[in-house]
């Protein structure tokens, strides 16, 4: 004879292996602070006014990074933030919850004008 209550706990253990595990990523919601492009190596970064949450635990400074400057999508982002400085507008950052361009700041996965 079958166990029912062994059987679903069994079940029950193995779906909760099969789920991925959580990656924490950043936002904050507010207007640029600050915006730096270096020189001598591209490198765009941005300070907010607002307060971040969820940042990944490698994300230990205050600023969010493009991780590739010179894609298409580097490009874009750089763009809308500048756009953003320039008009004082509100915008939301979503970070991408890794810190691979530098190692204690969060890249920057979407932006969002407000």
């Amino acid at each position: 004879m079958l166990n029912t209550p062994r059987i679903a706990l069994c079940l029950l253990i193995a779906c909760a292996c099969a789920l991925p595990l959580v990656a924490y990523a950043g936002t904050v919601t507010g207007t640029v602070d600050i915006l730096i492009v270096r020189q001598s190596d591209g490198l765009t970064y941005v300070y907010m006014n607002g307060t971040p949450s969820g940042k990944p635990a490698c994300a230990t400074k205050a600023y969010w990074i493009i991780q590739d400057e010179n894609s298409e999508a580097g490009k874009k982002l750089y763009a809308l933030l500048l756009a953003a400085k320039a008009s004082n507008s509100e915008i939301k950052i979503g970070g991408a919850g890794t810190c691979t361009r530098w190692s204690d700041g969060e890249d920057i996965a979407w932006i969002q004008l407000l």
